[in-house]
């Protein structure tokens, strides 16, 4: 009689067990995606940086350097949302502005999560599903 108890009980566990890996799985797998990312964001910067240290203003102080971070934000991907803080650069040259070829400004959701919308809409989801799909 204990056996089909332990068969009951064993089901859910098995789930949460599956559930809970699976939980784990994407936390790593974002985790590693904003670290990849926040480092090729950085290196895009010390690069861009370390190609123009040799311009110098009259005082003889660096025309391009780094000046903190900007705010972080939030960037949806097909992980889920990936948090980064963007270097910021100073750039004191006449119509000169650096701009991240990697995370573009105001950029909130890749590309392939806005090609996925219309891709969604035509197989049917309806909007109400919608969030709940791209979630």
């Amino acid at each position: 009689m204990n056996t089909p108890a332990t068969t009951q009980t064993s089901e859910p566990i098995d789930s949460n067990a599956s559930q809970v890996c699976q939980s784990l799985l994407e936390q790593t797998l974002r985790s590693g995606a904003q670290q990849v990312l926040q480092r090729a964001i950085e290196m895009e910067v010390i690069n861009y940086l370390n190609q123009h240290r040799e311009q110098l203003d009259e005082n003889g102080h660096r025309l391009v350097v780094g000046n903190g971070h900007l705010p972080s934000r939030k960037i949806q991907t097909g992980l889920g949302p990936v948090e980064i803080r963007q270097p910021r650069v100073h750039d004191k040259r006449a119509d000169h502005q650096f701009t991240s070829a990697i995370l573009p400004p105001y950029l909130r959701r890749v590309a392939a999560l806005d090609n996925l919308i219309p891709a969604l809409y035509l197989k049917g989801v309806s909007m109400a599903q919608m969030v709940a799909a791209l979630e």
